[in-house]
Formats: structure tokens, C-alpha cells, sequence
């Protein structure tokens, strides 16, 4: 005899059990800086992929189940490459692909008795910052226009604090990086994430074509030096232009003291010698 559960209770029960599998999962950090859109992944594989190309302006990452966002990657890439050749590739947008995935993932998580563990970002770099595009879409089919910068898996609310406190806007491409490492390690103070346990790529809105580019682990590790020395360079530089004013105050502070006496010619003290 079949058991009756609440349509309430049934979706909150589905809910629960997708959130749980997402949070096991490896977070993925998307931001924005000068020229384009950075996707940081704390993901060792160099096979099994979270971000991806879907077409030539728009990327896409997740987390979760490998399967099932690869399927749904898989799609999306059909999806674009139809819609490009029917119509035109201008036609293709994440908007677009962000309904799509949002449809999806709605049905999937009211007809079916298990829903998709994922969560999925798709991005589109535009011509300049206001006008790329970042739309993050959870298992049930919500989706979210973000701006600045989106977090996901793994404790996912320690990343987007770190990110609050560290992203800043028009930032280069190595303080971006730096700056997704940082709320990365957020989630573990004990943890130091080398370039080699990084998934790196970018939409660069200064190539021509193909906007898409991987880094590989020796370009991370250089970003992530440069930026180093760039933040420990500022800091130093700051320290000493505070000593040099703090000098500087100190000799012409107080009221107008008593001139020193000018020193004697060197004859005049070898004479008082004598």
C-alpha cells in the first residue's frame, strides 16, 4: 500500500537531498575583471572538466554530479551549434541557453524522483563590463542574473563572503586570480592551493573569434607570483612613504625652536686645538 507524502514535504525532500550533493562537490568561482570573465575551479582532473566552451562568446561551469552536468553541457552545445547554423551565431546568447538549462532542470526536478545535483553557471562576455552576462542556475530550475562575481559548492557561503570582502572592480587578470584563490582557501585555513590543483580559463573579450581560452598550470602559477609581488611591492612601498612622512613630521613639528649654531670651519677647530 502506497504511503502519501505532501507535495510540499515531497519538493522540500528533493531539495534537501540536491543541496546535500552539491555541497560535497569542489567550489568554482566565476568573476569579472578589466578584460573579461575569470572561472576558477578547485579541481586537480585534467580530464574531467568543470568549466567548458559552449560557443564563442559563452562558457559554462558546475558543480556537482560529473554525469549529470556533462549532460547538460552536452546539450547546451547542441543547442548553440543548431541554433548558430538556423539562424546566426549572433542569435546565441547565455540568456538564451540559461531558459533552456532553467526548463530543463524545472522539469527534471518535478517529474522525476531524484533531481540533477548541479548547479551551473553560464556566462557571456560583452563588448565591456556592462554588458558581459552571468546567470546562475540551481537544480530546480531557478535562475539568478548576478553581476560581480558568483560562488558555488563546497561551503559556498565562506567563498562569497571572502569574495565580498576581496573582489574589486576592474581588477587585472592576476589580482582576479588571486583574489578567487584566496576565498577558495577560504573554506579550509589549513588548505594552500597550488596552481597544479586549479582549473583556470577565461573569456577574454580582447581575442578575436573564439573568446575562450585554459590556462595551464605554469601561466596560473605565474598570475598568481605577479600578483604576490605585486601586493607585497604596494605594501612595502606604503610602509616606507608612512616613515618618510613620519620623519619629515617630526623635524618640522613644535614651535619655532632655536636655530642650531653653524658649525666652525675645520682650520678654526684645529686652531682651538692648538
Amino acid at each position: 500500500m502506497p504511503f502519501y507524502v505532501s507535495p510540499e514535504q515531497q519538493m522540500k525532500d528533493k531539495a534537501d537531498y540536491a543541496r546535500k550533493g552539491i555541497a560535497r562537490g569542489r567550489s568554482v568561482v566565476v568573476l569579472q575583471y578589466d578584460d573579461g570573465i575569470l572561472f576558477v575551479a578547485d579541481n586537480p582532473s585534467r580530464a574531467l572538466h568543470k568549466i567548458s566552451e559552449i560557443y564563442d562568446r559563452i562558457a559554462f561551469a558546475a558543480v556537482g554530479k560529473y554525469n549529470e552536468f556533462e549532460n547538460l553541457r552536452l546539450g547546451g552545445v547542441r543547442y548553440a551549434d543548431i541554433n548558430g547554423y538556423q539562424y546566426d551565431r549572433r542569435d546565441v546568447t547565455a540568456r538564451g541557453l540559461a531558459n533552456v538549462y532553467a526548463q530543463s532542470l524545472g522539469t527534471i526536478f518535478t517529474e522525476t524522483n531524484k533531481p540533477y545535483e548541479v548547479e551551473l553557471v553560464v556566462a557571456e562576455v560583452g563588448d565591456d563590463a556592462e554588458t558581459d552576462q552571468i546567470y546562475r542556475l540551481t537544480f530546480d530550475g531557478s535562475v539568478a542574473d548576478e553581476h560581480g562575481y558568483v560562488a558555488m559548492g563546497g561551503q559556498a557561503d565562506a567563498v562569497a563572503e571572502s569574495l565580498k570582502d576581496g573582489y574589486r572592480e576592474g581588477s587585472s587578470l592576476a589580482g582576479a586570480l588571486r583574489t578567487a584563490v584566496r576565498a577558495l582557501e577560504a573554506q579550509d585555513s589549513d588548505r594552500h592551493l597550488e596552481a597544479t590543483s586549479l582549473e583556470v580559463a577565461v573569456l577574454d573579450r580582447n581575442r578575436e573569434h573564439r573568446l575562450f581560452k585554459r590556462l595551464a598550470a605554469a601561466r596560473i602559477g605565474d598570475l598568481l607570483s605577479a600578483a604576490d609581488e605585486g601586493a607585497s611591492g604596494g605594501s612595502s612601498g606604503g610602509e616606507d612613504a608612512g616613515a618618510d612622512a613620519g620623519s619629515g613630521a617630526d623635524t618640522g613639528s613644535g614651535p619655532a625652536s632655536k636655530p642650531s649654531k653653524p658649525a666652525k670651519p675645520a682650520e678654526d677647530a684645529g686652531g682651538d686645538e692648538d
